[in-house]
Formats: C-alpha cells, sequence, structure tokens
C-alpha cells in the first residue's frame, strides 16, 4: 500500500481530477437532504469546525484558527453560532484563564451521528446501482486513500504550527 515514487504517473492527475469530481457531486448530493430530514442545517464551514472538535477534543480557538487555516474573527462567529445551536461549549482552560476550550456538546455529537447516517443512507442508494464488483474493487481503493490521507494529515503541520502567528499574515476564512 506504499506511494510509488519511481517516476512521473501521467494517470495520477487523471485519478485526481475524476476523485475531485466525486467529491464535488457528493457535496452537491449532500447538500439537498430533503426538508425534515435534519432538524437543523449547519454551514460547511461549521461543520469544518464540529469535525475539528471531534478529534481535538478541548481545542482553544487559536489551536483551532491553525487547524483550519482561518482568521481568529471568523472561528470565534463560527463558534459562536455552534455555541448558539447548542452543539459547541466553551469553557475556561485549567491551565490558563485567559483560555478557551471548545468542546462538542452532546447534541453536536449527535448531530454529527444523525448527518453521517444520513449521507451513508443516501450514498448506499447511489452504491446499489454498482455491481458488487465494483463495490469490492471501490472499497479497496477508498481504504487506500484514506490510509494517504491519514499520513498526509499526520505529516503535515497545522499552519502556523511551531512559530507564532505573524500578526500582519492575512488567512483565509473557513
Amino acid at each position: 500500500m506504499g506511494v510509488e515514487r519511481s517516476g512521473p504517473d501521467h494517470g495520477l492527475r487523471d485519478v485526481a481530477r475524476a476523485m475531485r469530481g466525486v467529491i464535488e457531486l457528493l457535496e452537491v448530493y449532500w447538500a439537498r437532504v430533503p426538508a425534515g430530514a435534519l432538524p437543523v442545517t449547519v454551514s460547511a464551514p461549521q461543520l469544518r469546525v464540529m469535525y475539528v472538535l471531534e478529534r481535538r477534543e478541548g481545542i482553544n480557538l487559536r489551536q483551532l484558527g491553525a487547524e483550519l487555516d482561518a482568521a481568529p474573527s471568523s472561528v470565534s462567529r463560527l463558534c459562536d453560532r455552534l455555541e448558539a445551536l447548542g452543539f459547541v461549549r466553551r469553557s475556561s482552560s485549567p491551565a490558563s484563564r485567559r483560555e478557551v476550550e471548545l468542546r462538542l456538546t452532546a447534541q453536536g455529537r449527535a448531530h454529527l451521528d444523525r448527518l453521517r447516517a444520513r449521507r451513508e443512507e443516501r450514498l448506499a442508494a447511489v452504491l446499489a446501482r454498482v455491481t458488487p464488483a465494483s463495490r469490492a474493487r471501490l472499497m479497496e481503493a477508498v481504504e487506500v486513500v484514506r490510509a494517504a490521507l491519514v499520513d498526509v494529515h499526520a505529516d503535515t503541520p497545522a499552519p502556523g504550527a511551531g512559530h507564532p502567528p505573524d500578526e500582519g499574515t492575512a488567512r483565509r476564512t473557513g
């Protein structure tokens, strides 16, 4: 399952383009959630915040901003909205009173569970149109790509990690 690094793979761009196309179709497909399927809708940037908080329990706003490569004010507003929905809880850090820790609430975790179940259900309906042999090959390929993404994520430091943030640097918002 290692990465082949012995020369250019001209098919690499074709595979990347095909995957990008599938990801874009999934984003559109999942955004068209039937009315009443989920009690609350969160934006894509809010969902990204929830995914990070799920993985990094107790992260602070600065660390979250670095993880998302977003300006602190944008991250704070996203957390404000999620807190108003009851999905995120802020609390003082035991290490420093000036630091705020962020955690998903039980309601936030339940929302992610419902969202994932709904997405899996809808995706299963699409995959039912694919032959069992093709699904088996797809499963193998998806696991290889997932493992590569985990490796890349582990090897890639968050923007700004390891050095103090530059106040003059503009960051894109999530």
